[in-house]
């Protein structure tokens, strides 16, 4: 990924930032005002930060984008597969319960917020397209980043083949330990689930691969062209809030996606 190093930086993708026509972003941890164990661009609200500095958190993220706090378009995150979709009349704020958006109308910045869960960015450029999802382990059972590309389809006549997707920071595949049940969730729900889980000897649990989760499912709806960022939250807490690597004490980092 492409380093910004900016007052809030952030990180794109190369095969995304071949498109002048797209914005995105993948915020980090830094750039912000909350403390500890929030610091410091925490953009949760649910997580025992105050609002008001939460609040300013936002404020810097639409600066960066180039919108006003008010363009930042938003759901309520259930790790389900709903997807909405945001045009001239429905933008801004929080469109409602759903772990994607998707957009075709320009200047609308679509954002969810991550702590260990799967960014899930995806353009399609030949009818300007775009959309964003959340998945961690329930999105990958609930199958949502192929929802995402569906609902493009459904949407916008989007051909898959045509799509570039984009999967980001999310914990790895060497710090993502899972019980028995999230395991046979993920045995009964994917294709080749044997390449997702790896055994720990240690513990008798498995190791899940939320990366190649995320990236096959895309491919299996089609698309060809994935990038995958290989970046652990948990292994660079000082970059990326981590649920897992902070210990339950953490707060949430933005991904932005929005056509100019």
């Amino acid at each position: 990924m492409n380093y910004h190093n900016r007052p809030v930086p952030y990180y794109t993708f190369p095969s995304l930032d071949a498109f002048p026509r797209l914005f995105h972003a993948v915020f980090t941890r830094r750039g912000g005002v909350s403390p500890k164990p929030w610091d410091s661009l925490n953009l949760g609200w649910s997580v025992g930060d105050d609002p008001d500095r939460v609040e300013e958190n936002y404020r810097r993220v639409a600066r960066a984008v180039g919108v006003t706090r008010e363009a930042l378009t938003t759901t309520w995150q259930v790790h389900g597969n709903r997807i909405l979709v945001a045009d001239e009349t429905h933008h801004g704020g929080s469109l409602g319960k759903a772990d994607g958006l998707i957009t075709n109308t320009p200047g609308i910045p679509l954002l969810q917020r991550y702590a260990d869960c799967t960014p899930i960015l995806i353009y399609d450029p030949e009818h300007h397209a775009a959309g964003i999802a959340h998945a961690g382990w329930q999105g990958v059972v609930a199958r949502t980043a192929e929802a995402l590309v569906r609902a493009m389809t459904a949407a916008f006549g989007s051909d898959p083949a045509g799509m570039v997707a984009a999967v980001g920071p999310a914990i790895g595949p060497c710090c993502y330990e899972v019980g028995p049940e999230v395991a046979e969730a993920i045995r009964a729900s994917q294709r080749d689930p044997d390449a997702l889980l790896r055994p720990s000897v240690r513990t008798g649990h498995a190791y899940l691969d939320l990366w190649q989760a995320n990236a096959r499912q895309l491919q299996d709806a089609g698309v060809k062209q994935v990038e995958v960022a290989g970046l652990c939250t948990a292994c660079h807490t000082d970059i990326f809030f981590s649920h897992r690597g902070d210990k339950g004490q953490s707060g949430r980092f933005g991904a932005v996606i929005m056509l100019k």
